[in-house]
């Protein structure tokens, strides 16, 4: 594990959402998320399996646990609907450390904010935590709501990378 400067919290309230690091409770509701395919239509990976989903959930507690960062259970504050997944991991884009912002609602949810706020939530703590690292988006060129989310929080398209031949070219968004 990495010395960190502050600690990265294990749960923030914004406005409307609670975020918080996953747990097993969340496993069926995540599934749903990650199993939609109608919620990877502009997503390079493909729906997972609930198998995959499970291992996901348990790969996301050793990120938290190695790199005192990870992805966070998004919930309504209003009604506690697990609402997607998302936030920060430390990954490797094209040879750098960075941390790699992600955003996965189920699509009733589109369109109403909730990625940029839990977004801006991540990077405002990810600063104080671990201002080493930058980060970054990577996604589909054909991901435009992906891509007007980093725009939204002052990222710009730095280039391409291919992190797996299956989802060919992806775009690279970063601070300018």
């Amino acid at each position: 594990m990495t010395d960190h400067p502050a600690r990265y919290p294990d749960q923030v309230l914004t406005g409307r959402l609670l975020l918080r690091r996953t747990t097993d409770a969340d496993l069926a509701a995540v599934t749903e998320v990650l199993t939609d395919p109608e919620a990877h239509a502009h997503n390079p990976a493909r729906p997972r399996t609930p198998r995959e989903v499970a291992e996901l959930l348990a790969s996301w507690r050793e990120h938290w646990r190695d790199d005192g960062i990870g992805y966070w259970a998004v919930l309504s504050r209003e009604s506690g609907e697990l609402l997607g997944v998302g936030g920060l991991r430390v990954h490797a884009v094209g040879g750098e450390r960075v941390l790699n912002l992600s955003y996965s609602f189920r699509p009733r949810h589109w369109g109403r904010g909730y990625a940029t706020e839990m977004a801006r939530a991540s990077l405002e703590r990810a600063a104080v935590s671990h201002p080493d690292l930058p980060p970054v988006v990577v996604t589909a060129p054909e991901n435009t709501p992906a891509q007007r989310v980093a725009e939204k929080l002052g990222l710009a398209r730095s280039g391409a990378v291919e992190l797996d031949p299956e989802e060919g070219e992806l775009l690279v968004y970063r601070r300018p």
